[in-house]
């Protein structure tokens, strides 16, 4: 599996041919869609309307560009050799996500993916095509190298300060830059400040370094010029530097499987070369990697000159001292290294020694950057990043946990699979704890999710196929490095490997260089004739006619969705900016006339005609909302926001059960989600009241039934995290909350089970109100007086310390205990009028706060309590725009200070 390369004449490839005006135009504009691409976020295949558009453009360049393919090679087209046919084969990968549509659980994302897919295998037929002459391949491999130095630099810039002068770079063609800036370049997470460069997701951003850094230390290998050689090492420094400051754990662990599986493919002499220039640039990029860590964070926070230009000297430093190295290595260590190892090189498995030694290397250099006082080369971030790199850390077992839970999805949408986005609808049913993540971390299983077990198979017998034949092919021929197809293998190879533990596919420009490296690998496999019948004119003319018909149907699929998108945004901006209902109507009505079931647009529809509604009582705005929303659902069955906002339609038109068959319908697609649990016992239990009071027994019965049951799958839950690892994290909250408790807790004390009562009680609240809890006398009305008190309490301490999360808590609390108590007017406290009133305001609940508070007054303005209720009721009112002078003037009479009280209270954003 490996060949010499030294002793070759590379200018063999470079043999002067003759290529078409027109066929460089069309190398002109594929590699300037290479240059567009990255900067529209690496095109994200976020699942949201704030990235799909350069997803839809991509579609439409691409298929454009097949078209003017197709015109320039119709009549070189043949299907003489295996390769041929693997170009024709390709047009099966997005006819196996065309197949997924009819099984798809989310039409929006899927077709999305089909898109995607049709865009990718659009650029394998295009550079499959021109990859096959000789002075075009050459030039694109240069034009991705250009790229993604620009990229490398591009990042760095950003990471040290100089974030404005990155934004005006590609402010002109991007449109991720924001106020001069690429948004998200260098970002902060719980492990500190992360370089993310276009991705805007570090570990994807160290899956393309890693690639870029292979090809590199290859092309500087392979280079004969010195500029050449200066140049590709020269960049080895900036590319290293830039992996450590990913962060990247899953980066460094594949690195040096990657490494390793790319030396069986060379020669002894060129193992060595490999591990020298590599070596050389790791030691000089550990040793400035500490000061250009400390000087991205200081200049993240504030920007110095001085600063960025140290920064800048530390890596230009280093760099050219790299490059020095490096080109003296190729100047004289590798032609004597070549003359040495000629003989020992013809050898069989001579070219195994190498890499099993880098094993031992590689373990020897991870111990002691991980075991030994080595470690303190590193900035702190980078040491306890790589301390943390064991089978038992929380990412990995995280991991292995979405593998588990994608075979499940796997068994129940086994044949044509669940369509494009399948796992990030459905993971939420499957999954095994309340973790948070809408890409499985693996690309082969979230394709086999996506197409099924049809669909994999094809894909991976296309994938599979070529390195195969490429492989066989690499061994037999005598091509010079700039034939063979070892720069594209490179690139191929990374990128998938790395793929096994992240979502780097579900950035499509990385799609787009895997698609790239398959081809350039297909043009130089091994490749037998194939049989004359293959070649018939009949088999040609239909493969051209599917490719021609299947770009028009993509260019125009995406013009229109274009339009969709286009609109669907201005909607979103509008929503921001405008009062007037027809002017943001209008654009999103016209997204939804292409795509009645795009989840976004349809939202925002329905929430403007609900809230139009709301100030007018007009049904036909309501009307509207719900065939928007339900005309939504149809596509986007497993749409959490959209099912809530059929809750909010269901709620307007007074229909209770219909809004609370919603939830409990829809319990199961989100096993984990305890706020849905908690609405839905919490529903349950409000109406099983309700009918309690109507005398409903039956009904009584199915509603508290559904809300045991409701609370049970709640308890197992709580049991089932506390067999995690403790290593693992548990995710999204998920515990019985103080609302579930009450709920709970109350239709157990109805039902005459009032220890079960107690027991759940003690359950769900906190040590803040552990007093109140096991308080002997549970549920009359100095309970919940004593209740409501505490959660106003705790509601001003949270909102003082400006703890958004404990303030929301405790008024949920307080709503909900004062919600049990309501009706009992006769035994109402003042001080639970009060406390639940000032409740009500704060929530934001003005007219409930004016009913409740008025509840609560008496004529005895010489009681305080009775003040301050009066006090509160008055604020609220003008907090309306409304005023009672009666109580006003009996107020003031009492006490004249509490006009100003009114005002402050009046004038305070809750």
């Amino acid at each position: 599996m490996s060949k010499p390369v030294y002793g070759k004449n590379a200018a063999q490839s470079r043999n002067v041919e003759k290529t078409a005006s027109p066929i460089w135009a069309l190398v002109v504009a594929f590699i300037l869609f290479l240059c567009w691409a990255p900067f529209q976020v690496g095109l994200f295949n976020g699942q949201q309307i704030d990235f799909e558009k350069p997803i839809y453009v991509s579609a439409l360049v691409s298929g454009l560009l097949l078209l003017v393919c197709l015109g320039l090679y119709y009549k070189k087209f043949k299907l003489d050799e295996q390769r041929d046919l693997v170009a024709s084969a390709s047009i099966l990968l997005p006819l196996t996500y065309a197949l997924s549509l009819f099984v798809a659980v989310s039409h929006y994302m899927a077709m999305n993916m089909l898109f995607i897919q049709s865009m990718y295998v659009a650029v394998f037929i295009i550079a499959f095509y021109l990859l096959k002459q000789k002075q075009v391949n050459v030039v694109i491999q240069n034009a991705i190298l250009a790229i993604a130095y620009f990229i490398v630099g591009f990042g760095l810039l950003n990471w040290l300060g100089s974030n404005k002068l990155a934004g005006t770079l590609v402010g002109w063609f991007s449109n991720t830059v924001r106020n001069g800036i690429y948004l998200d370049a260098v970002m902060t997470d719980s492990n500190g400040l992360r370089l993310t460069s276009i991705f805007q997701y570090a570990n994807t951003y160290a899956a393309f370094l890693m690639a870029f850094l292979f090809v590199s230390i290859f092309a500087l290998i392979r280079s004969k010029k010195w500029y050449g050689t200066l140049t590709h090492s020269f960049m080895l420094v900036p590319i290293i530097v830039s992996i450590l400051l990913t962060l990247s754990r899953g980066g460094l662990v594949l690195l040096p499987v990657v490494f390793i599986l790319l030396l069986l493919f060379l020669k002894p002499a060129q193992q060595i070369l490999w591990i020298l220039h590599l070596g050389v640039a790791g030691i000089a990029s550990l040793l400035i990697t500490t000061p250009v860590t400390t000087l991205g964070l200081e200049l993240n926070t504030n920007f110095t000159s001085s600063g960025a230009l140290k920064g800048w000297g530390y890596l230009l430093g280093a760099s050219l001292a790299v490059a020095v190295v490096s080109w003296v290595i190729q100047r004289f260590v590798a032609p004597w290294l070549e003359k040495k190892l000629s003989n020992w090189s013809s050898r069989k498995l001579t070219g195994l020694w190498i890499p099993l030694g880098s094993v031992a290397l590689v373990v020897i250099v991870a111990f002691l950057l991980i075991g030994t006082s080595a470690k303190n080369i590193l900035p702190s971030n980078m040491a306890t990043r790589l301390e943390n790199i064991n089978f038992q850390q929380h990412s990995v077992l995280e991991r292995i946990t979405f593998y588990k839970d994608a075979m499940k999805v796997v068994k129940d949408y086994p044949i044509l699979g669940a369509g494009g986005g399948g796992w990030s609808s459905l993971y939420e049913h499957y999954q095994n704890n309340p973790y948070t993540s809408r890409q499985v971390h693996n690309f082969f299983l979230q394709y086999l999710i996506e197409v099924g077990i049809l669909g994999f198979i094809v894909f991976m017998g296309f994938i599979l196929y070529i390195f195969y034949k490429y492989i066989r092919g690499y061994v037999k021929r005598d091509k010079n490095d700039f034939e063979n197809g070892f720069f594209y293998l490179i690139i191929a190879l990374s990128i998938l490997v790395h793929s096994l533990l992240d979502f780097n596919m579900s950035y499509a420009f990385m799609g787009v260089l895997v698609f790239l490296g398959l081809a350039g690998m297909a043009v130089v496999m091994d490749s037998k004739q194939l049989s004359k019948s293959w070649n018939k004119t009949g088999l040609r003319l239909g493969y051209f006619a599917v490719l021609t018909v299947g770009s028009v149907f993509l260019m125009f699929f995406s013009i229109s969705y274009i339009g969709s998108s286009n609109a669907a945004l201005k909607g979103k901006t509008l929503i921001g900016v405008s009062t007037s209902y027809e002017e943001i109507k209008k654009p999103l009505t016209e997204a939804l006339k292409t795509r009645p079931g795009h989840p976004e647009s349809a939202l925002y529809l329905a929430s403007l005609d609900q809230q139009v509604f709301s100030q007018n009582q007009d049904e036909q705005f309501l009307n509207e909302a719900y065939s928007v929303l339900t005309r939504a659902l149809e596509d986007e069955p497993y749409n959490k926001n959209l099912l809530t906002q059929l809750v909010s339609y269901y709620d307007l038109k007074g229909q209770r059960d219909l809004a609370y068959g919603v939830y409990r319908d829809n319990a199961d697609k989100f096993n984990w989600d305890i706020e849905w649990y908690d609405t839905l016992i919490s529903r349950s239990f409000a109406l099983g009241q309700q009918a309690l009071n109507q005398k409903d027994d039956a009904k009584k019965e199915e509603y508290f039934t559904e809300e045991f049951n409701a609370y049970n799958h709640v308890l197992a839950g709580v049991e089932h995290l506390k067999t995690l690892p403790p290593e693992q994290l548990q995710g999204r909250p998920f515990s019985v909350t103080p609302t579930i408790a009450l709920n709970v807790g109350k239709m157990q004390q109805i039902s005459g089970q009032a220890e079960d009562a107690a027991a759940t009680l003690k359950h769900g609240f906190n040590e803040s109100y552990a007093d109140i809890i096991n308080n002997g006398t549970l549920w009359d009305m100095n309970w919940y007086d004593a209740l409501i008190s505490r959660a106003y309490e705790l509601t001003e301490q949270a909102r003082a310390g400006q703890d958004d999360a404990s303030k929301l808590l405790n008024l949920k609390i307080g709503l909900l205990a004062y919600n049990q108590v309501v009706g009992d007017h006769a035994t109402l406290t003042p001080s639970i009028a009060l406390n639940a009133g000032r409740i009500q305001l704060m929530s934001g609940q003005l007219q409930n706060a004016i009913g409740t508070l008025k509840l609560g007054l008496s004529d005895d303005y010489t009681n305080t309590t009775n003040r301050e209720i009066a006090r509160w009721y008055l604020a609220a009112l003008k907090k309306s725009n409304n005023e009672d002078q009666t109580i006003y003037d009996k107020l003031i009479a009492a006490d004249p200070a509490e006009a100003e009280q009114i005002d402050n209270i009046a004038n305070t954003q809750f």
